[in-house]
């Protein structure tokens, strides 16, 4: 199954999508419908007004999470062709949720930061209350999955060794299109192919079946530290071909159009846009 958040004339509606229609569940977003204890059920049964997919307005796919959680150097072939050692445990830093966007939304490029760069990343969205979770119990709390790109601005994220105020600037990280969930027959769990494209360029190619710490182990090792939530998520980490490893270094500009794809669960479309103040 595969649900959406769209933006309507009435506000938001959390949406499942039928091929190319969508219809809407009575709730407002996403996240409102993975509050509920039997949302798959409400999901499943939705017969709400009707959207043609090709004309819908994708809001985040969950717009307000109550936490977004995301891991650093979690790709074996990127960590080892940098000389690092693979970590024996996840590198985790937060997102707010002022940070995200919409699938086919503008990345605002701040006008602090010279230095914004792509992170094309799989997005784990959590189903149930999750607290002190084994890995093998830890697929039943997952809704499902979406597509996210860590925007980043590398010159504030290096100004100290913490990397929050290089990671959540505003309206920089789509997230969306859909949530595809756990159970889609569509969705080959092993193997994912994620692409990121920068003005039609291949930037960044890899399988989440190189993710060193995948979406169960995440799962389980932060539950050790709080409760995940219906709707928070966990953005699993990015591959090589990031802008500011490149010789020269390259970063995002003014009219960039970034595209990020994961096979089964759908692609992002991005211009970027240069922050006007005033």
């Amino acid at each position: 199954m595969k649900l959406a958040t769209l933006r309507t004339a009435d506000g938001t509606a959390a949406v499942r999508v039928d091929g190319t229609r969508a219809v809407e569940t009575g709730l407002p977003d996403v996240g409102a419908l993975l509050a509920l204890p039997g949302w798959k059920d409400v999901a499943a049964a939705a017969s709400g007004p009707e959207h043609a997919l090709d004309e819908a307005d994708f809001a985040p796919v969950v717009p307000r999470p109550g936490k977004i959680i995301c891991v650093g150097l979690n790709y074996r072939r990127h960590i080892l062709e940098m000389g690092r050692d693979l970590p024996e445990h996840p590198t985790l830093f937060a997102k707010f949720a002022s940070s995200l966007i919409g699938a086919a939304d503008d990345i605002v490029l701040p006008w602090a930061s010279d230095a914004m760069d792509w992170e094309g990343e799989l997005a784990v969205v959590i189903g149930s209350p999750a607290r002190h979770i084994r890995p093998e119990d830890a697929a039943r709390h997952i809704a499902g999955y979406a597509v996210l790109n860590d925007v980043t601005a590398r010159d504030w994220q290096f100004r100290t060794r913490e990397w929050l105020q290089g990671k959540t600037f505003e309206a920089t990280t789509p997230l969306g299109p859909v949530l595809v969930t756990e159970d889609d027959p569509g969705l080959d769990r092993g193997s994912m192919e994620l692409l990121c494209e920068v003005d039609g360029q291949v930037v960044q190619r890899a399988d989440t079946a190189d993710l060193v710490f995948g979406p169960e182990t995440l799962v389980s090792y932060i539950s050790t530290v709080l409760t995940l939530e219906p709707g928070d998520v966990i953005a699993t980490g990015t591959p090589g071909g990031v802008g500011h490893a490149r010789t020269p270094q390259r970063y995002l500009t003014d009219g960039s159009v970034v595209t990020t794809r994961i096979s089964g669960i759908g692609e992002l479309r991005n211009v970027c846009r240069a922050e006007k103040l005033g």
